[in-house]
């Protein structure tokens, strides 16, 4: 929910801080006070169009930040709206463009009032809520669409890269059966083969050079190296205290020796063979040709054959495959139809009944005449199903019904809006009002109030009112008010407790000033409005962006 507002050089608004409590808060004070500036600000946080217009003269930029508890959570979406240029958006200091603020506070914050904020005009929307009357067998439809939607793609992606037509499968059967048998001609022993013959090239090809050089490290050894390691060694021969020199002189002789044998068989094993040199050089070119085509090793050569015989295997069972894939997205195609015909079959059956419970609640709000329609019209199959669901309202006898989005008044929609919010509160956490009770007042506005105080048992609720008959159910009380400083108009904001709420409802009664009778009107609203809330109907609330 909402906890704390935070709007810099908006309208009149020089700095105000404005905490948020949970349950219902009223926000009341005089028109041109400033109440639709801080409706303007969350709008500005929903992702609204910014307008330089709406910066303070004399400052540079306009800024909100609305601080919101998310679960164990803490979510801070920030606007900034220059004199001129594009405003910049931000989510926990991070930027972000406009839309991405808007997607994560419409999962924080439903605006009604204004029809350029009203989520529940939109289609999707309509369509969510009834299936959220329905419930579960709703959500098991929608998931059942949603993983055959999958399917469907998956199968389609399959047949896809079975291959193109006959023709092109031909050529690309030829070509795989060249690669894979120009691969196997070679016979690739081993995925370093090609290495090891390096190494034997170039031994051989200076075979009598490298012999003559060992036989002259040979005779080094054992003319001159060996000698005088024995030499060395014999002086040392009966004196006690150089017995480790010795035994180190001995050791190393022996190591001289030792490494004299193996020079010598090293000499003797090189064989100059023209006709193995060739013969390596012309199988390290035949193998060059392959990594040349197929990869920068013999081991990237190997990996190439055998995706190559894979899809090979594939495009020669083309017609068995095809064939599978095509009966099993028919089947796909069919289930979907049947969830579709389904779900279409609930929204059929349980729109009435939701409207006709919006109908009853519209009752209640000043709109005794007024008649919710839900109409379910077939349109093409999608992942949500195949109906396009539209909520209309026929405010009056002898109107036709409407869609909520042409509706005649924002009062009627607003309280149209607030009824579907009674009877099913599928919402986010918070919700805002603004002139939810436009056009209405005595028992009409306490029944308006009500029904916000029952809707604040499952939301945080805002409400801006100039109805003392509202604001008395809430269980914070904001007031705004404007006073001029030296030459500036400066708004500011207080929460109302005990005597100054009562003020503050007795001047919304008497319109101007104070009156007895209003202050005792305002105490008598106070008392009754403490009645216990009434749980709605099904409560779905959003909690997480």
């Amino acid at each position: 929910m909402l906890v704390e507002l935070r709007v810099e050089n908006l309208g009149i608004i020089a700095e105000l801080t404005v905490p948020i409590g949970a349950g219902m808060t009223a926000i009341t004070g005089e028109t041109g006070a400033g109440k639709t500036l801080l409706v303007e600000a969350l709008q500005l946080l929903l992702g609204g169009r910014a307008d330089g217009a709406l910066v303070r003269d004399g400052a540079a930029e306009a800024r909100v930040d609305g601080r919101f508890h998310v679960g164990d959570d803490e979510v801070v979406l920030s606007r900034v709206v220059p004199n001129e240029g594009r405003s910049r958006a931000y989510i926990n200091g991070r930027p972000v463009t406009a839309g991405e603020l808007g997607a994560v506070g419409g999962e924080l914050v439903d605006l009604h009032g204004q029809h350029d904020q009203q989520s529940l005009l939109v289609p999707a929307a309509q369509r969510a809520l009834l299936d959220a009357w329905i419930g579960a067998p709703a959500e098991e439809c929608r998931a059942e669409l949603g993983l055959a939607r999958v399917r469907l793609t998956e199968l389609e992606a399959a047949l896809g890269a079975l291959g193109g037509d006959e023709r092109t499968r031909a050529r690309e059967i030829d070509l795989l059966r060249f690669q894979i048998g120009e691969i196997d001609a070679v016979e690739i022993a081993t995925v370093d083969e090609d290495v090891v013959l390096g190494a034997e090239v170039a031994l051989l090809d200076d075979a009598e050079a490298h012999r003559q050089a060992l036989t002259t490290v040979r005779a080094a050894l054992d003319d001159g190296a060996s000698e005088a390691l024995g030499n060395a060694q014999a002086a040392l021969v009966g004196r006690d205290p150089f017995v480790a020199l010795s035994e180190r002189l001995r050791a190393l002789q022996d190591d001289v020796a030792e490494l004299a044998r193996e020079i010598r068989l090293a000499a003797e094993a090189i064989v100059a063979d023209p006709e193995r040199l060739a013969a390596i050089r012309e199988r390290r070119a035949r193998l060059g040709e392959l990594r040349r085509k197929y990869g920068d090793t013999l081991a990237e050569v190997l990996d190439h054959r055998h995706d190559s015989q894979a899809r090979l295997d594939e495009l020669e069972t083309h017609d068995e495959r095809a064939a599978a894939l095509e009966a099993e997205l028919a089947d796909v195609v069919a289930e979907r139809h049947e969830v579709a015909a389904r779900l279409s079959a609930l929204r059929t059956k349980h729109a009435p009944k939701l409207a006709a419970a919006v109908t009853a609640r519209l009752r209640e709000l000043a709109l005794p005449h007024a008649t919710v329609s839900i109409r379910v019209e077939t349109m093409e199959l999608h992942d949500d199903g195949a109906d396009r669901i539209t909520f209309e309202l026929a405010p009056n006898p002898g109107e036709s019904a409407r869609p909520l989005a042409k509706a005649a008044s924002g009062g009627e929609l607003s309280r149209t809006m607030l009824a579907i919010r009674a009877v099913l509160s599928a919402a986010p956490p918070t919700l805002v009002f603004d002139e939810v009770d436009a056009g209405i007042g005595g028992e009409a506005g306490i029944a308006v109030g009500a029904a916000l105080r029952d809707l604040a048992g499952a939301h945080q609720v805002l409400c801006v009112t100039h109805l003392a008959q509202v604001a008395a159910h809430a269980d914070a009380h904001l007031h705004v008010s404007k006073a001029t400083e030296g030459d500036r108009t400066v708004a500011a904001a207080e929460i109302l407790l005990d005597e100054a709420r009562v003020r503050e409802l007795s001047r919304m009664l008497a319109g101007v000033g104070e009156s007895e009778h209003a202050r005792s009107h305002a105490d008598e609203l106070l008392r009754n409005s403490t009645r216990p809330r009434r749980e709605p109907a099904k409560s779905r609330s959003r909690t997480r962006p």
